[in-house]
């Protein structure tokens, strides 16, 4: 059987403690709500991230490549603001890759750059 407490001091601890994680779980989800939807995979070519950013037009919205990185900006005058920097495991060649915005989700196919050697052969005399 189940009592409950008559200590007062006992109640306003429980009652505490629920606040604490009743305000934990909506700062959370509020932090969620804030985040847009973000899908990651790769394959032996590139790196495809879609996200979502509703509201936002293509003239509206910046990608920038610069290494592994990858910056996704909405410009002065748009609806609404939205800043997002992604760091992959390797560079990516921004000649070969491509960026679609449809229905509000963005759809980055992202070439792998494929790494050279740097090494150089000298003359043994």
């Amino acid at each position: 059987m189940l009592f409950a407490s008559t200590h007062p001091a006992m109640r306003r601890n429980a009652q505490l403690q629920t606040g604490r994680t009743l305000e934990r779980f909506l700062s959370d989800a509020r932090a969620q709500a804030s985040q847009p939807a973000t899908h990651y995979k790769q394959d032996d070519t590139a790196f495809h991230l879609t996200l979502d950013i509703p509201g936002i037009a293509k003239e509206q919205l910046s990608v920038s490549i610069e290494g592994p990185v990858v910056r996704v900006l909405s410009r002065e005058g748009a609806a609404r603001q939205y800043r997002a920097a992604y760091e992959l495991p390797l560079d990516i060649d921004a000649s070969l890759s491509e960026a679609n915005l449809e229905n509000g989700v963005l759809l980055l196919k992202l070439a792998k750059k494929v790494p050279m050697s740097k090494a150089t052969e000298i003359s043994i005399n």
